[in-house]
């Protein structure tokens, strides 16, 4: 059983932080990605990382049971991101985390690592991540997974919404998941309201540069068989941060944590214990 944090975020957003794993371990960091929540990682709460790592696991302002403010600039400006990041680390007192961001994630990782450099972490894990949307290379980059179902989860009308989103979910992974899954995911898809999915889709950015002064040690995952975020968008990270590493998941779609939990954990583990080595 894990304990259950409300951490204050940009603006005063009240963050919800699920934490779980070995109070004196090296710190895990999950950050997960649109219209998802903490409970995206359950195969990693349920996984020996838990019993040598400190996990934790917020859910995304807007998204799960964090506080969902109303309005554009809540979620149009990279500040709030970083700054909830940046409380989560600080409030929690986590010390050097190694950060882990999945598809939307990496926008979050890459917008507290733009105004906050790497000083304050131990390494980064970009998990099927996005490294630029609204731009023209997002347009090649960010696939018909979910670019297809965006009018639909953008959507107010309640039945087509739910439509879309449960075929977002079946999108994510190769083999479809159990019906429970299905169900338990649908469930916390759908506690992101559609003005809020609509508001974190209104950006435009292109985090190349940002990252070209990463210094830790930075991994850079994803399925090759990701149709949600082409794995050509994994080349934003693996070109600008030097030095980065690269673990491409054969026959495996945007959820190589879900999919392949073993290889993941196992790799993850290993980015994390090199934290104490470097």
């Amino acid at each position: 059983m894990g304990t259950t944090h409300q951490v204050s975020g940009g603006g005063g957003t009240a963050i919800s932080v699920y934490e779980c794993g070995n109070p004196d371990g090296q710190a895990i960091f999950l950050i997960h990605g649109f219209a998802q929540s903490c409970l995206s990682w359950k195969c990693q709460f349920d996984s020996a990382l838990a019993d040598e790592f400190r996990i934790v696991a917020m859910d995304l302002r807007g998204h799960g049971m964090s506080e969902k403010p109303q309005g554009l600039e809540h979620y149009s400006d990279g500040q709030c991101w970083s700054d909830d990041v940046e409380a989560v680390i600080g409030q929690l007192k986590l010390e050097k985390p190694v950060l882990a961001g999945w598809s939307y994630g990496g926008f979050v990782v890459s917008d507290y690592i733009k105004r906050n450099s790497d000083g304050a972490i131990g390494a980064i894990n970009f998990v099927g991540a996005a490294g630029t949307i609204g731009t023209d290379d997002a347009s090649r980059l960010i696939g018909p997974g979910i670019m297809d179902l965006v009018p639909g989860l953008m959507c107010e009308e309640l039945a087509e919404n739910i439509a879309a989103t449960r075929q977002f979910i079946l999108n994510c992974t190769i083999k479809p998941p159990s019906d429970e899954e299905l169900e338990m995911t649908l469930a916390y898809n759908m506690m992101t309201p559609p003005r809020v999915r609509t508001w974190m889709f209104s950006r435009e950015e292109h985090f190349g540069d940002a990252l070209t002064g990463v210094t830790v040690p930075t991994l850079v995952t994803h399925g090759t068989l990701d149709t949600v975020v082409y794995p050509d968008m994994a080349e934003i990270f693996l070109g600008a941060i030097p030095g980065a590493q690269k673990s491409f998941y054969d026959g495996i779609g945007h959820a190589p944590f879900i999919e392949d939990p073993e290889r993941f954990n196992r790799e993850l583990g290993a980015l994390a214990r090199s934290v104490v080595t470097n």
